[in-house]
Formats: structure tokens, sequence, C-alpha cells
């Protein structure tokens, strides 16, 4: 299909006045992590040194996060564009409340995934690349949730995955190559299918730029393949978030690398599938979501159960977490599903919660290993009697994934299940209650076999951390229990932002002013 055509005065499309300090702000926090990621990787033969400019660097990425956040919550979504050219000629940085809490909340499970790796990575993975290279993929993490471009989006989708390639071998080990060519190859033909539809998109709107296509999709509905492009981002933001049927990727690959890099990735990765998957269905093509809500129900059902069920069967703590990473995905996705009000604040809401809660689950799978000699349950026991402090923290992580009240993972859910009831969809709140069921049961086990029974065999701890280090360990560890645990209890705030994130979703008037103030539409 032929891209519109218009004749437009190019000269018009200049910016002329100067661009507000505030709006730097958006772009900010990419240009810092790719800066920094460029002093790091020029500091190779100085790890040490390297380590210590990278945990400041991270602290500096959340507190721009945080401001960015504030200015957007206080003013509403902020535009910044590259190049003086006017949206849509010009790539736009677009922030709203949903991007700046996904970015802000990425910002801290990295800083504390960065404190975490100065015991779990040694002066051979500082070498080989750790502080660079999650610097760059924070990098493709911020931009994919502060892009207003959609072709910008796959670019940032790039970034972060060829980063998370050389996280995911770091080490060099058979097990680490194995898990990263599964995790390629799945990956590799979503950003194919993404970038495929991309490219109808363009033929189709003659535009890249979000705001302008939510603006024109009404007016094409009617001869545009609108339902062909929402399947093929349905299918590529699926199989990157991990979502049944393509779900099978991430439990072979993300038990693999290092620790610390498997928190980050169950905490940001998927989660960036999500948000795609949320920004381009409900904003930009919310009648064709509508059109494939009872698909996207049952994807979500089936992601759920297969997620808990897989939990409920593993033996490798690490492999379980997987499937309790996918079984998050199918309530996210049950929320797509849903739409409206309730439906997307819970989807945003448990995003939020499952980012935190995920990092911090890996970083308790390191401890568990180093206090017990490994990650296989049945070897594992007599937890509790080592440190009654550290069986306090997993408990609450324990509970928070399960759904169970007062932690966070307890609220989207009961709005998720409200939502369902309230739209008559019985099986799909069912499917909800039931997964966190089975996962009560695979993490009941987990805490009965590693915690309660004595151990079988007196464990081998391994070294996961040089001696002295142990708030390296234990601070990024408690910091995120301190915030699930407070999310649990106080959850007004966050419920606050994510109802106001999903209500600028569903009505993106804000959004699109902000890309064109008045008298600059195309």
């Amino acid at each position: 299909m032929a891209a519109p055509t218009a004749t437009v005065d190019l000269s018009a499309a200049l910016i002329t006045a100067p661009v507000p300090i505030g709006h730097w702000l958006a772009i900010l926090p990419v240009a810092h992590c790719i800066t920094l990621g460029a002093v790091l990787l020029m500091l190779r033969a100085y790890p040490r040194l390297q380590a210590w400019l990278a945990i400041p660097g991270l602290a500096a990425l959340a507190l721009i996060d945080a401001a960015l956040l504030a200015k957007v919550a206080a003013d509403g979504p902020l535009t910044m564009v590259m190049g003086r050219w006017l949206p849509p000629f010009g790539i736009a940085f677009t922030v709203d409340l949903l991007g700046a809490l996904m970015a802000f909340t990425a910002a801290l499970a990295a800083l504390a995934g960065g404190i975490y790796a100065l015991a779990d990575i040694g002066e051979s993975g500082r070498r080989y690349g750790f502080f660079p290279l999650l610097m760059l993929l924070m990098a493709g993490v911020t931009g994919a949730f502060l892009t207003g471009d959609i072709f910008n989006l796959y670019v940032w989708f790039e970034v972060l995955l060829i980063s998370s390639f050389g996280l995911i071998i770091l080490g060099s080990e058979r097990e680490q190559i194995d898990g990263a060519l599964k995790y390629a190859v799945l990956n590799l033909i979503a950003t194919t299918l993404f970038l495929v539809g991309v490219g109808i998109l363009y033929a189709a709107f003659g535009t890249l730029n979000m705001a302008d296509i939510a603006a024109k999709a009404g007016d094409l509905r009617g001869t545009a393949p609108l339902m062909t492009l929402a399947s093929l981002f349905l299918l590529a933001f699926g199989m990157k978030a991990a979502a049944f049927p393509v779900n099978f990727w991430l439990p072979a690959a993300y038990h693999t690398p290092r620790i610390v890099v498997s928190a980050l990735f169950a905490g940001l990765l998927t989660k960036v599938g999500i948000y795609a998957l949320i920004r381009v269905m409900v904003m930009l093509l919310p009648m064709e979501r509508q059109e494939l809500s009872l698909v996207i129900a049952l994807a979500a059902a089936a992601t759920i159960v297969v997620g808990a069920l897989g939990a409920l069967a593993e033996n490798d703590i690490r492999r379980l977490f997987g499937y309790v990473v996918i079984s998050g995905i199918g309530n996210m996705l049950a929320g797509v599903a849903l739409g409206g009000l309730g439906g997307i604040s819970g989807a945003v809401f448990y995003a939020l919660h499952s980012m935190v809660l995920m990092t911090a689950l890996y970083l308790a799978a390191g401890e568990i290993a180093r206090r017990g000699g490994g990650f296989s349950l049945s070897a594992l026991g007599g937890l509790y009697r080592q440190s009654g402090g550290f069986t306090a923290l997993s408990l609450a992580l324990f509970l928070a994934a399960c759904g169970l009240p007062p932690f966070s993972g307890f609220w989207p859910k009961v709005i998720l299940v409200k939502a369902s009831l309230d739209l008559g969809v019985w099986w799909l709140a069912a499917s909800i209650l039931l997964g966190g069921f089975l996962t009560t049961i695979a993490f009941g086990r987990l805490f009965l076999l590693a915690y309660w029974r004595p151990a079988p065999i007196a464990p081998t701890p391994i070294a996961l951390r040089p001696p002295g280090a142990r708030w390296r360990t234990g601070l990024p560890l408690a910091a995120l229990t301190a915030l699930v645990v407070g999310f649990g209890i106080l959850p007004e705030q966050l419920l606050a932002l994510s109802q106001s994130a999903a209500a600028g979703l569903a009505d993106p008037r804000a959004y699109l002013h902000s890309v064109f103030p008045e008298g600059r539409a195309p």
C-alpha cells in the first residue's frame, strides 16, 4: 500500500523557539546511560574503578528518572524532538506517566542489581564488560519506555538485545552458550516480526510518530490493514514477553547466566515487551485490541496456568522462578485483554510490582545457593536455622509472588479479578485465582524443602561474594523487599499513579497535545 502523500512546507516544520529546559529531562536518562557506558568501556583495564563509577552512575539514573516522573505527574506528558524538526518529521521522545513510571522502576531494579554485582561479578566478568553492557542495557530499556516513535522503539529493542546477548554469555560456559542460542533465536524472530509490522504501518500511515498514528487510526480504519498490524504486533511482543504458546525460551535461558544477570533479565526485559504491547494495542490500535480481546484473554489464561504448573514441577530454583515470570506475564496480558480503566491499571500495577519482585527473587536465589550450596531443591535444607532474617525476607517475597496480602502482588490481582467479573469473564478471573493457588503450592514446597527441613547433607557454600561484602548482597535484597512490603501495606499512591497512566492511554489527548501543540498539528 502506498504511503499517504501531502504537500508540506518543510520550513514550517523547523523548531524556531528554544526548547524548555524541563523537556531535556525526556532524553537525559538515555544520554546518561550511553555516555556512562562509553566511559566505562574506556576503563576496561581498570575493573575496580569501573565498578565504583557504575554504582553512582546508576544512582544518578534513578534520580534523573525520579525527577522526570515528578515533572510528568505534575505537568502532564512532555515531548523533546531531535534535530529541531517538529513531529512527525523529527524523531520524538514523548514521556507520559506510564513511560516515566516504568523507567523509574527499571532504574531502581538496575541500581539494586549493580550493587549486588559487586559481589557476584568478579574481575574477569568486569574486564569482559559487565558494567558497560549493563549501562547499554539500561539505555535500551529506558529508550523503549520514553520514545514517541515506533521505529525508534524497534531501535531501542535492538540496543537492549545486543547488550543482553553480551550479558547472557558472560563467563563463556557451555550452559550459557546453549541458553544464549535459544534466547537469541526466538527474540530475533520476534524482532523481525516487529520490523515487518513497522514497515506495513509506515506504508499505511505515512508516519512513525505514535501520536500521529493514534490521531490518524480512526480515519484509516476502513482502508488500512489494521487487524493485520495488530496481530503482528501481538505475536511479536507476546514472544518478547514470553506469553503462551511462545514462552518456552525463557525457562531454558534465564537460569544459565550469572544470577545478577538473570535478576535483571527477569525484572526488566519481559516488561519491555508488555509495555510495548500496552502502548500499541491500547493507545494506537484500541478497536483492534477490542476485536482481539478474546484471543488475548485465552493466551493470558493459558500463560498464567502453564507458568504456575511449570513452577510446581521444577526442582531448580532458577527455572522455578522463570516459570513464575511467565505466570506473571499472563496476569498482565489479562489486563490488556480486559481493557478499560480497571484492566489496564491492573496490568500497569502488576508490571511495576513484577519488576521489583522478580529482581529480588533472583537475588534471593543467589543467596540461597551461597548458603545452601546449590540451586537444586533436592539438595537444599536448613536455611531457616542459618538465618532467621534471610528467611523472613524470602517469605515476604514468596507471599508477594503468590499474590497474598499484605504484599504488593495482592492489589493488582484484586483489580484484575474485579475487572474480569465486572465484564462477566468469570473463567479469566478463575484462571488468575487458580494461578495464584498453584503458585502458592509451588512456593510452599520451596519453603518447606529449602528452609524448614533439616539439611540433607552439610552444604558446601558457593563463593558468590568476597569476605566482608555481606552488605553488597544484603542491601539490595532488603531494599527491594521493603518496596514489595511497603506498596502492599500502602498501595494508594501506586494505585493512583497506575490509574492515571491507564486513563492517559485510554484518552491520549494530553499525549497528542504534547506532541502537536495548538497550531502545529500536521
